[in-house]
């Protein structure tokens, strides 16, 4: 049987294999520090959770409008007024079955074939196969560390063509944890309104922001960009649903029309016990969302340290999502060539497990998720510091 072409060019999404790898090896009994967790290690708060019980009892079970329940959206517009000062209707969100759902929805409703999108690197490794699934084209901008890996209009500028059709801003950032300034967006919007581009703003990590900096959403900037946005937001990250598999959506009708559409022939619709999860998330108290910030914002002090004080690698301090993004081109040598190495050598040697990111588009680097115990982390970073010592 022969596959599509497309399905031949897919590449198998590189941290979930990792993740499978590593919970494959700790049940054959390894003592392992995994730092690959792409989810928060807190269980989902229990109102949350009664919630969705309540809906299965109640029988709450059948299926819901295509773009989700009229009740989730109007507390999803709610919560974008309230949040991030944006006015939606119903009628302008769709709720999927995970943001990354929502993310292919985007792309299968504005992209025609050899459209292209611009991608900052470090990017989260699904967004160009995303691109190149719905027959569009990547391409990827590489930022520097000097700026803090955050997308600057010079190079914008030089990535933009007559075929640039949407930008792709991920902040706060997988896997580096940067947030953009006001200023920077401001910035980036100006460009996107002169050059009528849409802006794919997705906000996943919006709720886990260290040091007092504040989560700023473009589509609040002004009128005309807020037109040329499509926000990309969901519940795994901020409330720990990652497996509810519920994300949404806010644009333009139209956009919207598109996206619910299409998924209406490729879902049917978003989970509705989750659904009724999801408003008591967003309604409900907020408690349990500052704590686990709180808890990451401890962790990301500890592994940051640890971490600059370790000879050969680099980093620079995240200021959101969950994770540490090192520079190890100081450990690279003849038999160690590339992160993969050092990742492999990091596994089989010294049982700690981390992310390599040439798929993320940085070949020398690696990528510590601290969504793990502070324990786990102590053990990994302790690790970690041998193989430097013994290796080098």
């Amino acid at each position: 049987m022969k596959l599509s072409e497309m399905a031949l060019n897919v590449k198998e999404s590189s941290t979930l294999s990792i993740t499978a790898m590593a919970k494959q090896l700790s049940e054959q009994g390894a003592d392992l520090a995994a730092f690959t967790a792409g989810e928060p290690d807190f269980d989902t708060p229990e109102h949350i959770k009664k919630a969705a019980i309540d809906a299965t009892n109640s029988g709450f079970t059948k299926y819901t409008p295509s773009s989700g329940t009229v009740d989730l959206r109007k507390a999803i517009c709610a919560k974008l007024k309230k949040d991030n000062s944006l006015s939606y209707e119903p009628n302008q969100i769709v709720v999927s079955n995970g943001a990354k759902h929502s993310l292919s929805n985007i792309f299968l409703s504005i992209l025609n074939k050899n459209d292209e999108v611009i991608i900052p690197a470090p990017f989260w490794l699904s967004y160009p196969e995303m691109v190149h699934i719905a027959g569009g084209k990547s391409i990827i901008v590489h930022t520097s560390s000097e700026n803090g890996f955050k997308l600057t209009v010079t190079e914008l500028e030089k990535a933009y063509t007559k075929n640039t059709k949407a930008l792709i801003l991920n902040s706060p950032n997988n896997p580096t944890g940067a947030v953009y300034s006001k200023e920077e967006l401001e910035q980036i919007a100006e460009f996107a309104i002169k050059n009528d581009i849409i802006v794919i703003a997705d906000e996943i990590y919006e709720n886990l922001v260290y040091s007092g900096i504040q989560h700023i959403s473009i589509a609040s900037l002004s009128e005309e960009i807020f037109k040329r946005t499509i926000i990309v937001n969901g519940f795994s990250k901020g409330y720990a649903m990652t497996g509810w598999r519920l994300g949404y959506t806010a644009s333009s009708k139209e956009i919207a029309d598109a996206m619910g559409n299409i998924q209406s022939h490729m879902t049917s619709n978003p989970n509705s016990m989750a659904q009724k999860g999801a408003v008591v998330a967003l309604t409900g108290d907020q408690a349990s969302v500052e704590n686990m910030r709180v808890e990451f914002e401890k962790r990301r002090n500890y592994i940051y340290d640890r971490a600059k004080n370790i000879p050969l690698i680099s980093c620079n301090k995240p200021d959101g999502a969950f994770y540490l993004f090192i520079d190890v081109s100081g450990l690279l040598n003849d038999s160690l060539k590339s992160a993969k190495d050092i990742a492999d050598v990091l596994l089989k040697e010294y049982s700690v497990v981390v992310v390599p990111c040439a798929d993320f588009g940085f070949p020398n680097h690696i990528r510590l998720s601290y969504a793990i115990s502070m324990e786990d982390i102590t053990k990994g970073m302790d690790r970690i510091e041998k193989f430097v010592s013994e290796k080098y």
